[in-house]
């Protein structure tokens, strides 16, 4: 954590001094998704609280130069989570993560391993270790290549005396071969298991419960809503041919009798 005398303070440079893109693009599309996913569920899974952000591809600034505030040092994620933190902060939202502004270091760092890999299990791990954000954690699609070998598909690194330790996993019981590894200061787990989203069936990174059951998406949630109201309106129609029938049988059964002399309403 960034540490400032109170005589430079005011001279620190803000969001608006600092370059708030790297200018370099992601090389694989799942550097934006797998981010964007875990924080539109946890939009929805703390949906009654504003002490966190999730920032996606956003700069972490930790250190500031006043004399050159371009030149402030950055490390970007491709995801990261703070807590203590207003979710908002106004109609434009952060430019970039200010650790002298924020006064909160972020307590977890999210890298998607890229296509062409760039350090993320050595140079980032390390500069993550350095800054003391408390969890680490990569995601590799492509653990089928040599470089990435030894590598579990998600790994999840926790910092302990100052260094970081591997966190082992757990195997979810409702999806062969998916994983996850609690994390208790937040009350969360992340791990990753096959599934289909927007018509692309493969590995994804989710948030889970205690359980190890995963937080359903949106799309998820408005396709179970639509299937329970259809349920619904399929019971609600059986019902109402079901006493239509009912209805029918007395009918007839009340002309039968009628046929026969006898007033049905004298029974």
């Amino acid at each position: 954590m960034v540490t400032v005398s109170s005589e430079y303070r005011r001279h620190l440079p803000t969001a608006e001094d600092l370059p708030d893109s790297d200018e370099t693009p992601v090389d694989n599309e799942l550097q934006n998704h797998i981010p964007n996913i875990l924080l539109s569920l946890l939009a929805e899974i703390w949906a009654d609280r504003d002490d966190w952000f999730w920032g996606v591809d956003m700069g972490i600034y930790y250190e500031p130069n006043i004399e050159e505030p371009e030149k402030s040092k950055c490390i970007v994620p491709d995801g990261f989570l703070a807590l203590g933190v207003p979710r908002n902060t106004g109609e434009g939202g952060r430019l970039s993560y200010l650790l002298w502004h924020e006064k909160a270091l972020p307590i977890l760092a999210l890298e998607v391993v890229s296509k062409k890999y760039n350090g993320e299990y050595d140079l980032k791990l390390a500069k993550y270790e350095e800054l003391g954000i408390l969890y680490y954690v990569a995601y590799n699609s492509t653990t089928g290549r040599k470089i990435y070998k030894k590598h579990q598909s998600l790994e999840v690194y926790k910092l302990i005396n100052g260094k970081y330790e591997l966190m082992p996993s757990v195997a979810l019981l409702q999806q062969e071969g998916g994983q996850m590894v609690w994390i208790p200061e937040i009350e969360l787990g992340i791990g990753c298991e096959q599934n289909v989203l927007d018509n692309w069936s493969r590995e994804w990174v989710y948030w889970y419960d205690r359980d190890g059951i995963r937080y359903p998406t949106a799309q998820e949630r408005a396709s179970r809503a639509e299937e329970r109201a259809s349920r619904a309106e399929a019971i609600a129609t059986q019902a109402r041919l079901a006493n239509q029938q009912v209805e029918q049988k007395a009918q007839r059964l009340a002309k039968k009798l009628k046929e026969m002399g006898i007033e049905p309403d004298e029974i």
